[in-house]
């Protein structure tokens, strides 16, 4: 990929910062490690284009008016909440000659038999990654071949993964990326019998009326009735 160009003006940090977004520019802050903070303006449009070539893991010569080029990573970008538009972002300066972490996209390639001619679905797990490496290792993106994925069983971890000897993958080896599952057999499924089990429904049992004299369903005790005590008395007198 060829190197990546954009330039910057130093921003004045008492002018609202929608001021330059009705002009089309783009407010935005330079930093890094034992680099000063600066206040900068990009223009949106030519932003928005190599955005869409570097993403967030290319670097980018930052080039600011003093004529000095910044290696840069697009560390974080805010967008509008209505439009999605970039509203601000952050830029941050490496050092070409040390080692950084960034995350890189997988890119899905192929198609996988599994899912073509079995019906499989598939399910990616991982839609990036972390890596070590070199400002000028940094892979732009991570292919992954789904034509690997042939069984209904079959899995790609990252220990599968290709990438250049000089970078480092920081996820572990038996972490998955994707896989295929088979497909649901709805018809199966709508066919098992739902079985309530009623005896679970609060007062089911306990709240039924019972009739006088009668013990509930579990009870050991029944109530015994009373003996007609004056009833006997009566008859002895006569």
């Amino acid at each position: 990929m060829d190197k990546l160009k954009l330039n910057a003006k130093v921003r004045d940090v008492k002018t609202n910062p929608d001021k330059f977004r009705k002009a089309g520019q783009l407010p935005a802050v330079l930093y890094g490690h034992k680099v000063k903070n600066v206040a900068l303006n990009v223009d949106a449009r030519e932003f928005e284009k190599v955005l869409r070539k570097a993403g967030e893991s290319t670097i980018i010569e930052l080039v600011t008016e003093d004529g000095k080029t910044h290696p840069v990573l697009i560390h974080d970008l805010q967008r509008h909440y209505l439009t999605s538009a970039p509203a601000h972002v952050d830029f941050y300066e490496v050092s070409m000659t040390e080692k950084l972490k960034a995350k890189v996209v997988l890119e899905f390639t192929g198609e996988s038999p599994a899912v073509k001619t079995m019906g499989g679905v598939l399910v990616k797990v991982l839609n990036e990654i972390e890596v070590e490496c070199l400002p000028s290792d940094l892979p732009h993106s991570i292919s992954v071949s789904l034509e690997n994925l042939k069984e209904l069983t079959d899995s790609i971890h990252v220990k599968d993964l290709q990438v250049p000897a000089k970078v480092k993958i920081l996820a572990p080896n038996e972490e998955m990326v994707a896989k295929v599952q088979p497909p649901r057999d709805v018809e199966a499924e709508l066919a098992v019998p739902v079985v309530e089990d009623v005896s679970k429904v609060e007062g089911a049992a306990e709240d039924q009326p019972v009739a006088e004299g009668e013990a509930k369903a579990g009870d050991e005790k029944a109530p015994k009735a009373e003996k007609p005590e004056k009833a006997e008395k009566k008859e002895e007198k006569k």
